[in-house]
């Protein structure tokens, strides 16, 4: 037979409750721990594959500038630069003979009221596109603005600027109204 005999002078306490808490908070922060951990790693690899690009961009941008910068030198040799003068000046002379000036009357034949008639056309190659000065010649006030809506309206001609808008005296013969425009002629 045992007898089970409690010498001290305090009874015997059990810390069990602060251990099982203690366990707890000591578990709850080694997680925290560890995915403040994996996420600092995940920001330092993106970061770190953030400078490699912006490293790779800065070397092409610095490759382009080289580049730039050799062949703006080789444009600015005075042969080379006589060599674009010249191919400019051979462009603008086939844009010139380029110029589609059957379609042109064409287009002008089917907006052109009764009354009315061309006196002068000058196509010129301004930034691209063909401006044509008319000087146009009609018989009476109507026959010159219904031209003039017929032109606004029509798909191929566009940008109308009245440039001058002349009247004949009672004893000159021909056109009574005489009309200068600027017109953008471009066919789609």
């Amino acid at each position: 037979m045992r007898i089970q005999l409690n010498l001290a002078t305090n009874a015997l306490q059990t810390h069990r409750r602060f251990i099982v808490g203690a366990g707890l908070i000591g578990v709850l922060g080694a997680i925290t721990f560890l995915a403040l951990g994996w996420h600092v790693y995940s920001v330092r690899k993106a970061d770190a594959e953030f400078r490699a690009q912006t490293a790779d961009t800065r070397q092409k941008l610095a490759a382009s500038e080289i580049e730039r910068n050799n062949l703006e030198r080789f444009f600015t040799d005075p042969e080379n630069a006589r060599l674009h003068d010249r191919a400019a000046f051979l462009n603008s002379i086939i844009d010139a003979r380029s110029f589609n000036w059957t379609l042109m009357f064409m287009d002008l034949e089917q907006v052109m009221p009764g009354g009315v008639r061309i006196l002068n056309v000058e196509p010129a190659q301004v930034k691209g596109r063909i401006l044509v000065k008319l000087r146009v010649g009609a018989s009476s006030e109507e026959a010159k603005l219904k031209f003039l809506r017929a032109l606004e309206s029509s798909k191929e001609f566009s940008n109308v600027q009245l440039v001058s808008d002349k009247t004949a005296q009672n004893g000159e013969q021909g056109d009574r109204e005489t009309v200068d425009l600027d017109v953008v002629y471009s066919r789609i």
